[in-house]
């Protein structure tokens, strides 16, 4: 058994190769293998988002605080708000973020596949955001 004390994880910048805007990434769980599933709490200020991705076993989302946007590729941007639990489906091109005015909370979960959550693609450009 393990327990991880509230604070013991530092708290990380989302790195822009894969965020636009100002994004926190709090680490909440990450098992050693065999386990393949890891979970962390993501804050977005304001207009910050993540860039085009997939994850290979797929993704849930549940919001815990603010009001953010999801899409997926070729669907419409949607909102989120706290309460809400979204799954992509695995490969699924999709990106998540706060919207222009208001920052989001999200606690992300998803599985490793030979050894990758996810693969990054290119960022969102700001027309496709503000569409």
């Amino acid at each position: 058994m393990e327990i991880r004390r509230a604070g013991s994880q530092p708290s990380g910048k989302g790195p822009e190769a894969y965020f636009t805007g100002t994004v926190r990434i709090d680490p909440l769980f990450s098992p050693p293998d065999p386990a393949r599933v890891a979970g962390a709490l993501v804050t977005f200020e304001p207009g910050a988002r993540t860039a085009w991705h997939t994850h290979p076993l797929g993704q849930t989302l549940i919001v815990t605080a603010g009001c953010g946007w999801i899409q997926r590729e070729g669907g419409p941007i949607e909102d989120i708000r706290p309460g809400d639990v979204v799954w992509f489906a695995p490969g699924e091109k999709h990106w998540h973020g706060a919207t222009p005015t208001t920052a989001m909370s999200h606690i992300a979960i998803q599985e490793k596949l030979n050894g990758s959550p996810v693969t990054w693609m290119e960022h969102v450009s700001e027309d496709q955001y503000r569409r």
